[in-house]
């Protein structure tokens, strides 16, 4: 028996296929650009926090109203490259 996958609410396969096919085709360089244009202009930052801070911490951004924007990649890709992302640290 196959098992069945659930997608989160508003995605489905040919989302996650396309998503991922772009990934897997843009060059590094792409990879770089979209990175950066996702902080340009700077709105937020990303630090450290202690482990018990964190309920504090998404408390007070709740109350700031701060929007939990995340980055989309484009639907159609143009890199053909082959090449993976590669997470950078």
């Amino acid at each position: 028996m196959k098992k069945r996958t659930h997608f989160p609410k508003g995605w489905n396969e040919a989302r996650v296929q396309r998503i991922l096919k772009h990934y897997e085709t843009q060059t590094e360089s792409e990879a770089i650009a979209e990175d950066e244009a996702a902080f340009d202009p700077p709105t937020q930052t990303a630090i450290g926090v202690p482990v018990s801070l964190v309920p504090k911490v998404r408390q007070l951004i709740a109350q700031h109203g701060a929007p939990n924007k995340r980055v989309q990649p484009p639907r159609t890709s143009s890199g053909a490259s082959g090449a993976r992302r590669r997470a950078r640290g």
